[in-house]
């Protein structure tokens, strides 16, 4: 989950760039998984989010205007997210509530207080209620839980935002754990989340693959502790919180969760 810049070229492996994958030299016993982009696709947050954002320039009084709005929602997420970024930790409520100042900035309006609980509410609802699984998310899960191994989800965001997810998307039967940067005070690709998943587990990082879908916060963070990493690169792009200043391709790309299943080994 979060906000972010750009569309780079399409991801390499390691093994794409003339780079060794990273051997892992434990038994592999942990999965650990990011949730927004992964476990669902981003490209279905604004189909959910419309409504509110619709809803939002009304209350603004600049629906007139619908057809710069949503960029200018866009345009004021990148601009918070270039301050936010470089914080090892945040909380996302904070970066929303600046989103939508600088958003209504954007039409010469100001941001209340009752505007902006309301935007950030209407939105957490939208998602938590509205996003839906990958097809073979599931199915995936259920055979790596067969297979023996812990599996837990890492996750930038904020506690209500993965509570609320993980009740309605009826992931909490197929996950050992779960952590968000609230909790960790952490935010990817900061180490400390990293290491409180990995406290979590019981597992080392030697022992622990993680998958994602941006290079910067999920790749390159877990590969910092060692682990390895799988990267989810959906057709045509790229995710949508990294940029080009990534510093390590992942050990692994696929293209659909069930890829998932060849690429790791069952536990000795």
């Amino acid at each position: 989950m979060g906000h972010g810049r750009g569309s780079p070229e399409p991801p390499t492996s390691k093994k794409d760039a003339g780079q060794a994958p990273t051997a892992m030299t434990n038994p592999l016993r942990a999965i650990f998984f990011d949730l927004g982009g992964t476990l669902f696709s981003n490209r279905d947050i604004p189909r959910v989010n419309t409504p509110a954002l619709i809803e939002a320039a009304q209350r603004l009084g600049v629906e007139k205007e619908f057809d710069r709005v949503g960029l200018a929602y866009l345009q004021a997420s990148r601009k918070v997210n270039d301050v936010y970024m470089s914080r090892a930790y945040y909380l996302h409520r904070d970066h929303f509530y600046d989103t939508y100042r600088a958003f209504a900035e954007s039409f010469d309006r100001v941001a209340s207080d009752e505007f902006m609980d309301w935007f950030y509410e209407a939105q957490r609802s939208a998602m938590v209620g509205g996003l839906q699984l990958r097809d073979d998310c599931i199915d995936t899960l259920r055979a790596l839980r067969d297979k023996g191994f812990t599996l837990s989800i890492v996750s930038n965001i904020d506690n209500d935002f993965l509570e609320g997810m993980l009740h309605s998307l009826e992931l909490k039967p197929l996950f050992d754990h779960w952590i968000s940067s609230e909790s960790a005070r952490s935010c990817k690709p900061d180490a400390r989340i990293f290491e409180c998943a990995l406290e979590q587990a019981g597992c080392s990082a030697g022992e622990t693959v993680f998958v994602g879908d941006s290079r910067i916060h999920d790749i390159q963070g877990a590969a910092a502790l060692g682990m390895t990493t799988v990267l989810l690169a959906e057709e045509g792009g790229a995710s949508h919180l990294d940029d080009e200043d990534f510093e390590v391709n992942p050990d692994h790309v696929i293209s659909r969760l069930s890829e998932l299943l060849p690429v790791v080994e069952a536990p000795s």
